[in-house]
C-alpha cells in the first residue's frame, strides 16, 4: 500500500513540476514583450559566455572531426568509398554532431553555472532583496541569460562545424594520404544550405532549452549547499535529456 502511496506521490510531484515548468515558460514571454530592457546585462552575459566557452566549443570540434574522418575510413575502405568522406563528416558535422555535441557541452560548462548562481541568490535571498527593490527578476535574470545563450548557440555550432572540417581535413589529407584539394572541393560541392540550416535551427532550439531549463532549476532550488548541488545536477540532466530527445523530432522534421 505504501509503494502505491509513493509511486502516486512521484506522479503527482512530475506533473506540478511540468505545470509550473509550462506557465515559466510562458511568463518567460510574456516578460519578454516588456518594455524595462536590461540592455547591459544581455551584452555583459553574451559575452562572458562567448568568451568562457570559446577553448572548450574548438576543442569539441577539432576532435569531433578528426575521430568521424578515422571512423568513416575504417568503414568506407571496406567498400573502397574512401572518397565520400569528405562528404560524410561534412554532412555529419552541420546537421547532428555540430549543435549535438555542442549543446552537450554548453549545457554542462553554461547551464550548470545559470542554474548554480541563481540558486545561490535564490538562497542567500538576494531575489527577495529585488523584489524589495521592485525589480522584475525574470527581466533582470532569466531575459537576458535566455536571450545570451539562445544567440551565441549558433555561433559556437557554426565555429564547431568549420573547426570538425578542418581537423577531418588534417587527419584525412595527413593521416590517410588523401588530396588536400580534391578534400576541400568535395566538402564545399557536398555541403548544402539546407543542412547548415538545420543545424543552425537546432542550435537556437538548443540554446533556448538549456537556458531556460537552467534558470527554471535555480529558481525553484531547494535551500541550502544541497539545493543548489541538486538545481545544478538537475538542471544539466534535464537539458542534456530534452537535447537529446528534441533532436530526433527536428531531425524527423529536416528529414
Amino acid at each position: 500500500m505504501k509503494i502505491i502511496e509513493n509511486i502516486g506521490q512521484t506522479f503527482i510531484s512530475l506533473f506540478s513540476n511540468l505545470g509550473k515548468f509550462v506557465l515559466f515558460i510562458i511568463f518567460f514571454f510574456k516578460y519578454l514583450l516588456n518594455p524595462k530592457f536590461y540592455f547591459k546585462n544581455n551584452l555583459s552575459y553574451f559575452i562572458n559566455i562567448f568568451v568562457t566557452s570559446i577553448p572548450i566549443i574548438a576543442l569539441t570540434g577539432i576532435f569531433s572531426g578528426m575521430v568521424l574522418a578515422l571512423q568513416s575510413y575504417t568503414g568506407f575502405s571496406r567498400f573502397s568509398a574512401e572518397s565520400a568522406i569528405p562528404n560524410i563528416v561534412v554532412l555529419t558535422l552541420t546537421r547532428e554532431l555540430g549543435p549535438v555535441l555542442t549543446g552537450l557541452m554548453i549545457s554542462a560548462r553554461v547551464g550548470s553555472s545559470i542554474a548554480a548562481e541563481i540558486a545561490t541568490m535564490r538562497v542567500t535571498e538576494q531575489i527577495d532583496a529585488l523584489r524589495t527593490l521592485n525589480t522584475n527578476y525574470y527581466n533582470y535574470l532569466v531575459v537576458p541569460r535566455v536571450i545570451s545563450l539562445t544567440l551565441a548557440l549558433p555561433i559556437f555550432v557554426t565555429l564547431v562545424d568549420f573547426i570538425g572540417v578542418m581537423g577531418g581535413y588534417i587527419v584525412s589529407v595527413h593521416r590517410l594520404g588523401f588530396n588536400d584539394n580534391l578534400y576541400l572541393l568535395n566538402t564545399v560541392n557536398f555541403l548544402s544550405l539546407n543542412d547548415y540550416l538545420s543545424g543552425i535551427f537546432k542550435a537556437f532550439t538548443f540554446g533556448f532549452i538549456i537556458s531556460i531549463v537552467s534558470c527554471y532549476c535555480g529558481l525553484f532550488s531547494g535551500k541550502g549547499a544541497f539545493g543548489v548541488g541538486s538545481a545544478t545536477t538537475n538542471a544539466v540532466v534535464i537539458s542534456s535529456v530534452l537535447i537529446l530527445s528534441t533532436n530526433y523530432f527536428l531531425t524527423e522534421l529536416f528529414f
